[in-house]
């Protein structure tokens, strides 16, 4: 098992390194030659209507035993036996970066063994639930987030076709009566939105979403709010809302997301652009607002292999600045993926892995039938 983990680890690092240097080093023209597929958008066979009843079309779900990656627990941590009595629904963040297809295969290596990487650093703060469920799913490559030509809209538009199909399954499976957490980082964020509008917004269904996580993609308050159908979160203790946060280290420099932003249309069809988005302070579970770096329960900070990793309290601060983004002050030495402009895309969730675990379990002991 470990044995297999570093060769998991090893890939996804030299993945990664490769983003990183690009974006870091080249200019944007540059880019966008080096992860934009040059060629036309092909769709690919329909998934069948039955085919995420198959284990194999699932990084995490029950009855994978050691398999899945969202049981992992940090160096020195153990089970402590306070199950979450819900079902959680992840969508785990883009880990294609080839531009040889607008669409990962569903059995390319790379892409399966970063986004297994993903679901262990990212869904972990959530395994207090037995019943996590992460689809595998024809994601967009990395560069129709470059784009916004019509290939780029029919990539993520195939994305999204798949998490739809994965949701029906998870939601026909799981316990009918049980709350359910919605989350999703980056383009699993960028999906989560539509779902909610899609399949939770004005339905019964509306009334078991414990907790809808949409990390490290814009949630426009004007435009994508509203047709989510549920609320932001503006306390702590507030089942059934919406929590986004995008982090940033100063000094920072956001143009690259919000140039992503404006590629796209709200859920309401309209531009973009200008628009306010949401932010949620991970460390006081509310809209906007400031706090201490002593508030911070546990920052998952991984070792220098990145074969495990240790909770460190106290360690990055928050604050839900004007603009919309998080601001975690002094860049906190985590590790090489720190994105263009101080940006701490990658690590979203690692920054804040305790409060979030003790996030969702408030929300959840909240919740009511």
């Amino acid at each position: 098992m470990v044995r297999k983990f570093l060769y998991l680890v090893t890939a996804a690092v030299l993945l990664v390194l490769v983003l990183m240097f690009t974006l870091r080093f080249w200019s944007e023209d540059l880019t966008e030659m080096t992860f934009v597929p040059d060629s036309a958008f092909t769709s690919p066979p329909k998934l069948a209507d039955n085919r995420y009843a198959a284990m194999d079309m699932w990084i995490a779900r029950p009855g994978l035993g050691e398999q899945d990656p969202s049981r992992w627990l940090p160096e020195g941590m153990a089970d402590d036996g306070k199950a979450l009595p819900a079902a959680v629904f992840f969508i785990h963040a883009t880990s294609y970066l080839d531009k040889k297809s607008w669409n990962a295969p569903l059995d390319d290596p790379e892409a399966r063994n970063l986004a297994e990487l993903f679901v262990r650093i990212m869904a972990s703060p959530f395994n207090r639930s037995a019943d996590i469920w992460v689809p595998r799913y024809r994601q967009a490559t990395f560069g129709a987030f470059l784009s916004d030509s019509p290939a780029a809209g029919q990539a993520l538009d195939l994305a999204y076709g798949d998490v739809l199909k994965a949701f029906d399954t998870f939601v026909a499976t799981v316990d009918p009566k049980a709350p359910i957490v919605l989350v999703g980082h980056s383009q699993g964020a960028f999906l989560l939105r539509r779902l909610l509008r899609d399949r939770v917004a004005g339905t019964p269904l509306s009334r078991r979403i414990a907790a809808a996580y949409a990390v490290g993609w814009p949630v426009s308050l004007e435009h994508d709010l509203p047709a989510m159908g549920l609320p932001a979160c503006t306390a702590p203790n507030q089942p059934g809302c919406v929590l986004s946060w995008m982090s940033f280290a100063e000094p920072s420099d956001t143009s690259m997301v919000l140039k992503a932003y404006a590629r796209r249309p709200g859920l309401d069809g309209k531009p973009l652009g200008g628009s306010a988005f949401l932010c949620t302070n991970p460390l006081t579970g509310t809209a906007g607002g400031t706090a201490r770096a002593t508030t911070n329960l546990g920052t998952l900070l991984p070792d220098a292999k990145m074969e495990s990793g240790k909770l460190v309290p106290g360690m990055v601060p928050a604050r839900c600045g004007r603009d919309g983004f998080l601001d975690i002050g002094p860049p906190p030495q985590l590790g090489p993926y720190v994105l263009p402009g101080n940006n701490y895309h990658v690590y979203d969730i690692a920054l804040f892995w305790a409060n979030l675990r003790q996030d969702v379990e408030r929300r959840v002991r909240a919740w009511k039938p």
